[in-house]
């Protein structure tokens, strides 16, 4: 269950891992920093992930590192954990990146990864809007010089004031040059060094220059050497909170995984396994968690680096996680005077670009609905939670999906009595049922039938009653839905019980097999099914002029 290795494009995904390690190692800070497990865990998190989805994921190219999106949701298990029991809080919270990763590796065993991502653009659009809004507000303090205030986003907004009058000047400066720096860096240069490393670089070197004596936050000195194992740890009192704190970072990483997966098999032209990527995915993180670091995904900015930089297999992720685990092991030296203000911008930089502008700016153009949902879904990110968020975004879109294919299908659903020009009936079917002179009714339907048209089923009751004998025509129904289904059922029952004849047309072997099931066929007499509807029109109008005096 490898991803295959080989050395046919060594060149391309040595180059490709080299530049994709240094555009992490920025971002692995500024996360580690950001999700307040610290600096080392963004880069244990960079190099177990990515090591781990690249020799298992099912994805060459993809790089795997801890991402704004998830470093949001650890951020929040970090807050809840600490809080809740102060001593083992950490612990807790690397306990749930173990479980999600287990999580992960199940859903991918269990063939879910085709499905994940199945989801309206309109809540993926939302929630990842969210995130990104969350990942700049949570920012505001350390921009400002100022340690982040409990509460997460609420507890920031409600103390902005606060921080705006203790803003250290110096930090701001430092913040500001940093991001003046990603918006300003030019598009052609980021071939050959990514911006964020040349914010960092600058950055610290102004500090050092410049604002060597003023009170400035820096990472200051940081273990080296390899991490050491996090065990498990379970308290009765959070053992729910935890798993389901779990689930919902596994959900994210699937999502954020499985979306970059997409994005490098269109630059690539190569195929993909989603399934197992997660199971990748899952190994890092549950391996990630075990060894102290942040969870990861697929990172977008990496991937494209790397592709863009020639790199095509799994190699390339393995040579990124090889240099950056060469930073862990002397990383004191390197990181030490690195300011909190320049990693604070540069993680309001990838806020930014997490945002959507691109729908956030045409939703409302696009539809009011769909834009309804994804501020919706935005807003319940940043100020409720994730999992509520897609939850209620998902069951909303749907059900507006359905009650539109439920307006939009109903029309399809037609009783008839003489020739209708929007039924397509051959001219002999069209002569049959004149020739019924209305002692013949046709209820025809077509496409997919989904339980919102149960109710346009049910309104032709009365209608049917007034006719010696219906015809319930499915040969073109694609899909019966059992609701439909029932419909049909009920309606059939009532006209046989007030003494009328039915006949049955389908010719979908799926439509007849649930018929079957239902056992309505049963009931029927032996003329009173068909697999076409000339038949059935030729037995009806038959009968009916028998009985004709």
């Amino acid at each position: 269950m490898r991803n295959q290795i080989h050395f046919r494009n060594f060149r391309g995904d040595l180059f490709g891992g080299v530049t994709a390690a240094i555009v992490s190692l920025p971002l692995a800070l500024a996360f580690g920093v950001a999700s307040g497990a610290g600096p080392m865990a963004g880069l244990y998190g960079a190099v177990i992930v990515g090591l781990f989805a690249a020799l298992f994921g099912g994805t060459p190219a993809l790089i795997s590192e801890p991402t704004g999106p998830m470093t949001v949701a650890m951020a929040a298990i970090v807050t809840t954990m600490i809080a809740s029991d102060p001593e083992h809080g950490l612990a807790l919270a690397f306990t749930v990146v173990m479980l999600a990763g287990l999580f992960q590796i199940v859903f991918g065993l269990i063939r879910l990864g085709n499905y994940i991502t199945l989801m309206p653009y309109s809540v993926i659009s939302g929630f990842m809007s969210g995130i990104g809004v969350i990942l700049i507000i949570l920012q505001i303090a350390p921009f400002l010089g100022q340690p982040a205030p409990a509460g997460g986003v609420l507890g920031t907004l409600t103390q902005l004031p606060q921080l705006l009058n203790r803003a250290n000047p110096a930090e701001v400066l430092l913040g500001a040059l940093t991001l003046a720096i990603l918006f300003l860096f030019p598009r052609r240069w980021r071939r050959v060094v990514p911006g964020e490393l040349v914010a960092l670089l600058l950055g610290t070197a102004v500090s050092l220059l410049f604002f060597a004596e003023a009170d400035l936050r820096r990472i200051g000195a940081l273990p080296t050497g390899l991490p050491s194992l996090t065990w498990p740890t379970f308290t009765p009192a959070l053992f729910t909170t935890v798993l389901m704190e779990s689930m919902v970072l596994a959900l994210l990483g699937s999502i954020d995984a499985l979306l970059t997966a997409v994005i490098a098999n269109s630059l690539t032209r190569s195929e993909y396994d989603a399934n197992k990527e997660l199971v990748g995915q899952g190994i890092g993180n549950l391996f990630s968690g075990l060894l102290g670091g942040l969870p990861g995904a697929g990172a977008t900015m990496g991937t494209v680096v790397n592709i863009q930089a020639g790199g095509r297999t799994a190699l390339s992720g393995i040579v990124r996680a090889l240099v950056l685990l060469a930073v862990v092991l002397g990383a004191s030296r390197l990181t030490e005077p690195i300011p909190l203000a320049v990693l604070a911008g540069i993680a309001i930089k990838v806020g930014l670009n997490i945002l959507d502008w691109s729908f956030l700016k045409r939703a409302h153009n696009v539809s009011h609905r769909a834009a309804l949902v994804m501020y919706g879904v935005l807003l319940l990110t940043i100020f409720v939670e994730l999992i509520v968020a897609v939850g209620v975004g998902v069951f909303i879109a749907n059900f507006l999906t359905i009650e539109r294919l439920s307006a939009l299908q109903t029309r399809n659903v037609k009783a008839i009595s003489d020739a209708d020009d929007e039924v397509p009936l051959s001219a002999e079917e069209r002569q049959l049922l004149e020739q019924g002179k209305g002692g013949v009714l046709l209820f025809y339907l077509s496409g997919p039938m989904v339980f919102g048209v149960a109710k346009a089923i049910a309104r032709e009751h009365l209608l049917m009653r007034r006719y010696e004998s219906i015809i319930f025509d499915l040969s073109n129904v694609s899909f019966l839905d059992v609701t439909v289904s029932l419909a049909i059922e009920n309606s059939i029952k009532d006209t046989l019980d007030a003494g009328r004849r039915v006949y049955l047309v389908f010719a979908d072997e799926e439509v007849s097999r649930q018929m079957r099931g239902l056992g309505i066929l049963s009931r029927l007499p032996a003329d009173g099914v068909h697999t076409n509807r000339l038949a059935a029109l030729q037995t009806a109008v038959g009968v009916s002029e028998k009985r004709q005096p």
